[in-house]
């Protein structure tokens, strides 16, 4: 079915249009009718439309602009032109905008049916040329989905013994000096087992959060066994240690943060073995992975580990506790719960190897966190009223439970406040925006100005003012462009730089996109 969209000033002419499209087929069908170009341009975004009969001469927004305006948020609608006037221009400027079909008043019923059929067959045609590339596309992913497994497995068994780097590298378009295999293990919160659903749907997670995460290395999946999961890294650098885990740190510090926000009844272990520069030696990497992941789940508050030649397991330090504490006050201060709840499962785990896993002592230091927190609440005037205290008890898991509920009941009145405190906020985001539109100025900038999470601030941005803040920031930039312009005396160059541009090309590009002209054509028009 295509859903058409008829657009003329005329109402008896909308009518007309509407009875003879609706009579000649099943498979049109027109859902609304617009009487000017602004509300065309509305109803398009709420309807979209496949095609819509536009007529150019309109009072105010005519067609040209309509089409225009359409055209830089949906390029997949497809018009037809409608007018009075035979002439040349009129023609020109709509088929700069890709408009093909153009039909006169007053129109002959075959006129406008043979350009409708022209213009659905040439949707059809499209959709079904769409269709095949995606399908061929889900082919070959699934091809080379099924060559990964059965190459990662072929590892693991050290069943590829001549294959070199060099040759990966020729195979997968990129230099290839090294490699190692991290180990990926599912574990259900609670007893019993996982459906074959519950492990498809984590299966199809960690391919699609690899791809999200991982940038400068090449991957393959290996098969999913006992709900294990080995993926092979390829590097582009030599098996340096201090790159080799600053990198995997970073992929699995963005995995656990990506899996706390899916919100799964169930918990993810990662063990990660050594790189090495040869292929064959691949196999050992993988071993080291699954020592590594035995080692982690006889530890239930650790959540990754890192293989050492020994081996054995490299445990953090005491530093590292205290990072991780400053971190998750700064994530509480923002109130990022997601945020939080991922750095606080970090920062217990490396707590509970510093302290050997002793009760008394983690209740102290999570005790001495509460402190500083309650601290740093009475320094933002938050006031809380609930009790941080955890009360004494034997058992390891119930304080680091009581401290977990503590911390949640805490992010969430932040967010409380936070909310209530918004509107200032925006408004002081906005402020900084107007200020500095000239600088590189970024999402994290502002967040950081106004002491909001860049992601509670972008969502902020939208709820409040119905568009983005990268929008905002360009909207801000234009407009100050568009006065700058009056001022004959600087040029297009001068002004691209002095409203926060690098680019002249892209300023031009962006100035087009805004006004519908360039910023040669707005300072004829505005100058004249």
């Amino acid at each position: 079915m295509f859903k058409i969209l008829i657009v003329d000033d005329e109402v008896l002419e909308r009518k007309a249009l509407t009875k003879i499209i609706n009579s000649s087929s099943e498979n049109v069908m027109v859902i609304g009718e617009a009487p000017n170009g602004r509300k065309a341009i509305e109803m398009a975004g709420e309807l979209q439309p496949d095609i819509i009969f536009m007529d150019i001469k309109m009072p105010g927004i005519d067609g040209v602009q309509a089409v225009k305006e359409i055209r830089r948020s949906n390029h997949c609608i497809r018009f037809i032109m409608v007018s009075a006037f035979n002439t040349f221009e009129y023609a020109k400027e709509v088929m700069q905008q890709g408009v093909k079909e153009y039909i006169l008043k007053p129109s002959r019923k075959q006129d406008i049916l043979e350009s409708l059929q022209r213009v659905t067959a040439e949707i059809i045609e499209e959709r079904k040329s769409m269709e095949e590339k995606q399908s061929l596309r889900e082919n070959l992913d699934r091809a080379v989905s099924i060559a990964q497994k059965e190459w990662v497995s072929s590892l693991i068994l050290n069943q590829v013994q001549d294959i070199t780097f060099d040759e990966w590298s020729q195979l997968l378009g990129a230099e290839i000096t090294s490699g190692y295999i991290m180990l990926f293990s599912l574990l259900p919160k609670e007893k019993g087992d996982f459906d074959l659903e519950e492990k498809q749907n984590f299966y199809f997670w960690l391919k699609d959060a690899l791809k999200t995460v991982v940038k400068k290395e090449e991957i393959m999946i290996g098969p999913m066994t006992d709900f294990q999961v080995p993926v092979l890294f390829l590097c582009q650098q030599q098996p340096d240690k201090v790159h080799f885990k600053t990198s995997a740190q970073a992929v699995i510090d963005s995995l656990f943060s990506s899996f706390h926000k899916k919100q799964v009844n169930a918990e993810l272990r990662i063990a990660v073995g050594l790189p090495y520069s040869h292929g064959h030696e691949l196999n050992k990497s993988y071993h080291e992975a699954v020592v590594a992941l035995q080692q982690l789940l006889k530890t239930p508050n650790r959540k990754y580990l890192f293989s050492s030649k020994q081996g054995t397991v490299e445990l953090p330090s005491i530093s590292d506790v205290l990072e991780l504490e400053k971190k998750l006050l700064d994530s509480v201060r923002q109130g990022d719960i997601n945020q939080v709840m991922f750095i606080f499962d970090s920062f217990v785990s490396k707590l509970t190897d510093n302290k050997g896993l002793k009760a008394a002592a983690v209740k102290k230091s999570l005790d001495e966190f509460f402190i500083l927190l309650s601290r740093m609440m009475h320094d933002l005037g938050i006031h809380f009223e609930g009790s941080l205290t955890i009360d004494e008890a034997a058992d390891i898991n119930l304080i680091l439970e009581k401290g977990k509920a503590n911390l949640l009941s805490v992010v969430k009145h932040v967010q409380l406040w936070r909310n209530n405190h918004a509107k200032g906020m925006l408004h002081r985001a906005k402020e900084y925006i107007e200020n500095h539109y000239a600088d590189c100025i970024t999402l994290e900038h502002v967040a950081e100005y106004v002491e909001l999470s860049p992601f509670y601030l972008s969502k902020l941005f939208k709820d409040r003012f119905g568009m983005t803040f990268i929008d905002y920031v360009t909207e801000i930039r234009i407009k100050q462009a568009k006065l700058e312009m009056v001022d004959a005396t600087k040029s297009l160059k001068e002004i691209c730089y002095s409203v926060g541009y690098k680019d002249p090309n892209y300023f031009s590009r962006v100035f087009k996109k805004q006004t519908g002209l360039s910023p040669t054509e707005f300072r004829r028009e505005t100058v004249c």
